[in-house]
């Protein structure tokens, strides 16, 4: 396996916690997704792949329809996607994104989070070397696939890692930059996408004693309580 499959393995449980912030993150997503795209999932296949996303979630349909329609409100701020990047205790680096409708009160409190636990908020672009940022396709098995013919089928898409989780279903790892193309392939080859997530995965890991991660731990753990904070990636190295 790869550094994709080992950061997913240490982060799976940790990304999608309660449903209530789990509906939150998707609403925000398809409200973003659908200013860019349109409304309309069947022109628009990353609204289209969160709407599916969202129904195996169990999201009720009205959050998904009020969340389309904030997109073509004009009355509406709207949300605005902005990173922090910053330095935990330890000089474990941290990525944060956030969607935001007041970008003084996230970045006002995203500082007194790392501020009270003994991190540092740097600026825009300073963890950009750090992390690569890959599209995730989540996607179910179909019967007589051959994931190393697959593979070599979706080199030339951007595809870079391919493999299976531990409840059978096809996990890939691509080029960001190519995700609409991989996921016309999926698409066109009768492959069923359960999702598709855009991470950030370490390119160098830090290790720490027990007692340091938990209070890296600590800090991480109030950033993901905020309701702007979308994704929070580290590169600590995980057991």
């Amino acid at each position: 396996m790869g550094r994709a499959f080992e950061y997913r393995k240490a982060t799976k449980l940790k990304r999608w916690g309660h449903m209530a912030r789990t509906f939150t993150k998707l609403g925000k997503e398809i409200t973003i997704a659908a200013r860019e795209g349109g409304p309309d999932p069947d022109s628009n296949p990353r609204l289209r792949t969160l709407i599916q996303q969202c129904k195996r979630e169990n999201m009720p349909k009205e959050n998904i329809d009020r969340a389309i329609k904030k997109a073509t409100d004009k009355s509406s701020e709207g949300y605005k996607e902005i990173n922090y990047e910053g330095y935990g205790p330890h000089g474990v680096a941290i990525f944060i994104e956030t969607a935001t409708d007041n970008n003084m009160r996230t970045v006002a409190n995203i500082r007194s989070y790392f501020t009270k636990h003994g991190g540092t908020l740097g600026t825009q672009g300073c963890l950009q070397f750090l992390f690569d940022r890959k599209a995730c396709f989540t996607v179910s098995t179909k019967e007589g696939v051959d994931l190393d013919e697959l593979e070599l089928e979706l080199i030339d898409f951007g595809v870079e890692e391919l493999g299976n989780d531990e409840d059978g279903n096809i996990i890939i790892y691509g080029d960001f930059n190519q995700y609409s193309q991989i996921q016309k392939y999926l698409e066109d080859n009768g492959f069923e996408i359960q999702s598709c997530e855009f991470v950030r995965i370490p390119n160098d890991y830090k290790t720490l004693t027990d007692e340091e991660k938990e209070s890296v731990q600590k800090l991480i753990d109030r950033i993901e309580e905020d309701e702007d904070v979308q994704n929070v990636f580290t590169n600590m190295a995980e057991d």
